[in-house]
């Protein structure tokens, strides 16, 4: 500093006063590019080495993997991984559910997550069937399956099955809860025999405008979920046996179950029954009933009647098989019910010559039911 001579403060405040032109002030969003993957790059500070001086790049961070389901894409909602199988020889649709990932849930945080499954048309909680809850995950493992019982070539032909993954509301005690997604599966597309896995992204509730006639009743909601349609399209069916006993001399009948009931009870569901009679047939044992299964649209009984006559007599007469919802201090509900004989028409008339033409056969057979109760004269 000898050599030099002394600045005033008047030459300093003279020296670089204009920094040039003003920069814009960058936008919070520039200084994460991890969520904007097209920003520029980050504002850096003023660098302190004197010019001249080479720079070497330095490694530019690659950013996070973000988690599954945190994009606003249709993956948002996750993924669900499941099996179908269409056994035709055993009239049952299987639903083996494997695992979600990238659940959504509203809240942050874990989340407790069943998996439940309808077919449609159809009574909803008639065809209605869930999986155990898995608590604490955002990506569950369920592998457990779910059979629908009576389910034939016709029902492939026009069903749906819809699968939800949902909440648990248990601990939320949020009963109507909307799923967090859904995925809709045309089963006619299933080969039988033959199962078919599937990993799908969910999707969002679809919900369809009630019609008009309807929205005029006050506090209905203007749109209803698309599974509501034709619910009441059918009345259920039954599985029955039929055996003609050559060692016994008599017709024995099964009834094994039925499935997809229509429910006629204010809870939603029945309490069902199968009564038997044998038309005409004046003995005291023409009417059988089975006993009443609370509280269910899919009950199983696994009852067996004998009717004691020759083939030739039987094959005269008519079995009349109807199902009932018990009504403690009321009259029962009438279901359903077919009618098996050698006048009826289509698997009923087959069903009931193929039994009586050939003895020590047992023939298992799905009949669907009727609406209408049948009524027979002597």
């Amino acid at each position: 500093m000898a050599g030099r001579g002394r600045v005033s403060m008047q030459e300093h405040m003279a020296i670089d006063v204009s920094p040039g032109p003003i920069r814009p002030i960058r936008l919070i969003s520039h200084y994460f590019p991890h969520f904007y993957p097209t920003a520029e790059p980050a504002l850096r500070p003023p660098d302190p080495r004197p010019p001249g001086t080479p720079v070497r790049s330095a490694p530019q961070p690659q950013p996070d993997p973000e988690p599954e389901g945190d994009s606003d894409d249709s993956t948002t909602l996750g993924t669900l991984e499941f099996t179908l199988l269409f056994d035709a020889d055993n009239s049952t649709l299987h639903c083996t559910a494997h695992r979600a990932k990238g659940l959504k849930p509203p809240a942050s945080g874990s989340v407790d997550t069943f998996v439940k499954a309808n077919l449609l048309p159809g009574a909803s909680k008639a065809s209605q069937l869930r999986t155990r809850t898995v608590r604490g995950t955002r990506g569950p493992v369920w592998e457990e399956t779910l059979t629908y019982h009576g389910f034939t070539l016709q029902d492939a032909r026009r069903k749906t099955l819809r699968l939800c993954v949902c909440e648990d509301p248990w601990l939320r005690r949020r009963r109507r809860a909307p799923p967090l997604g859904e995925l809709r599966v045309p089963l006619r597309k299933l080969v039988p025999n033959r199962a078919r896995s599937f990993d799908v992204c969910l999707e969002r509730r679809r919900l369809t405008k009630r019609p008009k006639s309807l929205d005029t009743a006050r506090g209905m909601s203007l749109y209803e979920e698309v599974e509501a349609e034709a619910a009441w399209e059918e009345r259920g069916r039954i599985l029955l046996s039929l055996c003609y006993s050559s060692q016994r001399g008599g017709l024995l009948v099964g009834v094994l179950r039925c499935a997809h009931l229509a429910p006629m009870d204010a809870n939603g569901y029945s309490d069902p029954f199968v009564r038997l009679f044998l038309h005409p047939n004046a003995g005291k044992k023409s009417k059988y009933k089975t006993s009443v299964r609370r509280k269910t649209l899919n009950p199983e009984f696994n009852e067996e009647f004998f009717y004691a006559g020759p083939r030739e007599e039987l094959a005269q007469k008519t079995l009349l098989v109807s199902v009932w919802d018990y009504d403690l201090g009321t009259a029962d509900d009438f279901i359903g019910g077919v009618q098996l004989s050698s006048r009826a028409g289509g698997e009923r008339q087959q069903h009931w010559r193929e039994c009586l033409g050939r003895s020590d056969r047992r023939l298992e057979l799905w009949h669907p039911l009727d609406g209408t109760p049948l009524q027979l004269s002597d």
